[in-house]
């Protein structure tokens, strides 16, 4: 009998590590799926929540993690202070980070209270300043440097406070909320 590919599509909660095992009061991917043989293809940094694809193939963790391929991943981030039409356009260009210049990007600020995406409450909630607002941007990258979202929007002068990858590919979240995931056949 033939392998069937499995693919899982997850919404990591904040807070939770990218791998199955980890220290006694880590949260890991164990705490939400129980199915055999699947891995994450990619990463999402303990800090940062959204879209996780794991799968049970090999090729195709590859197809979708490995900077060759080009996949488009976006992502939702709620930066500290009111950020700049320049700074967009500078996350756009490219950034110069210690480690290269990023690839140009698609960056816009949104409006994340109009946007069809059912934005939930993080666990903890990131700090509030009454006096220095957030605003929201989208950013699309095809690169995945460590930790690159947020050095790129810290190197613009709006360090990030909230990071969701809404998709990856053809793949997104949807309504899946914090802890749940979904089968792709």
């Amino acid at each position: 009998m033939e392998n069937q590919t499995t693919l899982v599509l997850f919404n990591k909660p904040f807070n939770t590590l990218c791998q199955f095992t980890g220290e006694q009061q880590d949260s890991t991917l164990a705490d939400y799926i129980n199915i055999n043989g699947v891995y994450p293809a990619g990463r999402l940094d303990k800090d940062s929540e959204g879209l996780l694809l794991l799968t049970n193939n090999g090729k195709l963790q590859h197809q979708i993690s490995h900077p060759d391929h080009k996949l488009t991943k976006t992502y939702l981030a709620q930066v500290d202070g009111k950020i700049t039409t320049q700074a967009v356009t500078q996350l756009a260009r490219g950034i110069t980070l210690k480690d290269g210049q990023t690839k140009p990007a698609k960056a816009k600020i949104i409006d994340i209270e109009s946007m069809d995406f059912q934005l939930w409450d993080r666990n903890p909630p990131i700090r509030y300043r009454k006096n220095i607002p957030t605003s929201w941007i989208e950013l699309s990258i095809i690169e995945g440097k460590n930790r690159q979202v947020r050095r790129m929007t810290a190197a613009v002068g709006y360090p990030t406070l909230r990071l969701i990858r809404v998709s990856i590919g053809e793949w997104s979240l949807d309504k899946l909320q914090p802890g749940e995931f979904k089968l792709e056949s």
